[in-house]
């Protein structure tokens, strides 16, 4: 008799253990850099006469290209930017926060014109170590005559080399509720009926609010100041092992579809 009731008592216990891994959402997640349909619209440049333009960003950048910290306003991760002509194809960014150094971008042009390469060190929005990579893209369009490589519009096609801790990320639900961790330091705990609740860690979003749509889909909405900034839509497939995501910035009007593998 009191075998069988450990028996039941242990079952007992084990029930909500056994509960909480039935969520599809579970785990350690890892972007897949090589399984990343990136989005269509172009990143369109200008470096001509001294000057750097960022036509496609956010908050238009137009600054002078001579080396030296400029002033720019309006960007949550960085307060100046610095731009570096090395030569005729290649270019060196340095954005800084509070006078501290929190991007390099050094950005390079094939002699054909038809490719740009970047590897960067991104520490904006981490707590630890910088996120670091390597990407390529690909030339639609030529920028005006005698104006540096650089110019024109550029269509992202590659990633790679990217540190774990920019490309990794922890799910764990618990009853309604959805906790979200980085190694970078980012984090948040939200119900998953579309409460809005903050987002940690990060200084371009301020707010989150999570869906849960069917079983195996999230859609995440992130905010700055109470405008929407982007949508995340995440489907883990019937193996349990991938997630389909699809990204829409809301401020760019860029869409990008990838996929991570539970880890």
């Amino acid at each position: 008799m009191r075998r069988v009731y450990l028996v039941a008592l242990f079952g007992l216990l084990l029930m909500p253990v056994l509960a909480a891994a039935q969520s599809p959402f579970d785990g350690t997640w890892k972007w897949d850099v090589n399984k990343v349909d990136w989005s269509k619209k172009p990143d369109v440049y200008l470096l001509q006469n001294g000057m750097y333009q960022c036509k496609s960003c956010v908050l238009p950048i137009n600054i002078k290209a001579d080396g030296q910290d400029q002033k720019v306003t309006g960007h949550p991760y960085y307060d100046t930017m610095a731009v570096k002509v090395i030569n005729d194809h290649e270019i060196e960014i340095t954005q800084k926060k509070d006078g501290k150094a929190v991007v390099t971008n050094n950005i390079t042009v094939s002699p054909d014109g038809k490719t740009a390469t970047f590897e960067f060190s991104d520490s904006s929005a981490t707590n630890a170590a910088p996120v670091t990579g390597k990407g390529e893209e690909m030339r639609v369009a030529a920028g005006p005559a005698g104006s540096n490589a650089i110019s024109g519009s550029w269509r992202m096609t590659k990633m790679e080399n990217m540190s774990d801790n920019g490309i990794q990320w922890t799910y764990k639900v618990s009853g309604d509720e959805l906790t979200m961790t980085t190694p970078t330091g980012q984090s948040y705990t939200a119900k998953m009926d579309g409460t809005e609740v903050p987002y940690k860690g990060d200084p371009g979003i301020t707010t989150v609010s999570v869906k849960k749509m069917g079983k195996d889909t999230l859609e995440e909405t992130d905010k700055r100041d109470g405008s929407v900034i982007g949508v995340m839509k995440s489907t883990v497939n019937s193996d349990g092992k991938t997630m389909r995501i699809v990204y829409d910035d809301k401020r760019t009007g860029q869409t990008t579809k990838s996929t991570a593998t539970k880890q």
